[in-house]
């Protein structure tokens, strides 16, 4: 999709405390009637806007569409600094708030949590803790647990010190600096990202143990890996689905016509975006 063709989001702000959420929303596909709402959970330290293309190709497989940038990256403020404590509980948090804001847009249709790395474990993690009956679909793309053994081959034993040490320097700087990783970071989500990555569980959060609970979650859940991401290979994807073994899910795999990686898929998204589309549906009228 070319990026100077998408329209023009409506950049609106949800606030948490002394955060900023920012919230891209889209305009609703033309002659369409009670189209599904697709709402993104980016990857960590990637900006909402970089959707961009691909909020293009959903609304041209009939989807509205908004994207929430993470707390700390593209139009949430402030910046991750050494007085930023949060982890994942504030973000999966966010992802409540986040929907909660768009309330009035969502009202009467479907809505689909569209998670792409970092955003789909805060996403399915938000399902687990708030049972979101206002939710109907749940689509991971290019997502999955980072964890080390869960990675295919030789590989696995170059992921456990990798995560580590980027653990070990967010502790020591009390900050993530970004160097050639996710982005600039606080400190609290790389910690509780590395604690994923070292054990294969998702950390305590406000004192619950998620995993007994995303094995309750029932809502429909597409899950789609794609061929050359180095970040979240298939296997892990596969260690994510595991967890949600109350849900439907729909597992596929994204074999694209010319290489792409953990990111650039989205700049030519069009076949997944026809799939969520087709996922979107087959969902039941709205729970909401």
């Amino acid at each position: 999709m070319d990026v100077s063709s998408a329209p023009e989001y409506r950049q609106e702000y949800v606030d948490r405390g002394g955060d900023r959420i920012g919230l891209q929303i889209y305009p609703d596909p033309e002659g369409v009637t009670g189209a599904p709402v697709a709402v993104i959970c980016p990857a960590m330290g990637v900006p909402a806007r970089y959707y961009r293309p691909f909020a293009a190709d959903l609304r041209a497989a009939g989807l509205a569409v908004a994207v929430a940038d993470l707390r700390g990256t593209g139009a949430s403020t402030p910046l991750p600094s050494r007085a930023s404590g949060y982890g994942y509980a504030e973000l999966v948090a966010d992802v409540g708030a986040v929907l909660d804001a768009l309330k009035p847009h969502r009202d009467g249709r479907p809505t689909l949590l569209l998670g792409h790395s970092l955003g789909g474990q805060a996403a399915a993690l938000h399902l687990a803790l708030t049972g979101d009956a206002t939710v109907d679909g749940l689509a991971l793309v290019a997502s999955g647990v980072p964890y080390w053994r869960a990675f295919p081959g030789a590989i696995r034993y170059g992921i456990l010190p990798y995560t580590q040490g980027i653990a070990a320097t967010a502790a020591l700087l009390r900050v993530w600096p970004g160097w050639g990783f996710g982005g600039r970071q606080a400190r609290g989500v790389i910690r509780d990202w590395a604690y994923a990555a070292r054990t294969g569980r998702f950390p305590l959060i406000d004192g619950i143990d998620p995993q007994a609970a995303l094995r309750a979650v029932t809502t429909p859940v597409l899950a789609l890996s794609v061929d050359g991401d180095r970040y979240t290979p298939h296997e892990t994807l596969d260690y994510l689905c595991a967890k949600l073994a109350g849900a439907p899910v729909r597992r596929e795999r994204h074999r694209p016509d010319s290489p792409v990686d953990h990111f650039t898929w989205v700049r030519s998204g069009a076949p997944i975006a026809a799939r969520i589309a087709a996922f979107a549906a087959d969902l039941r009228t709205p729970a909401h």
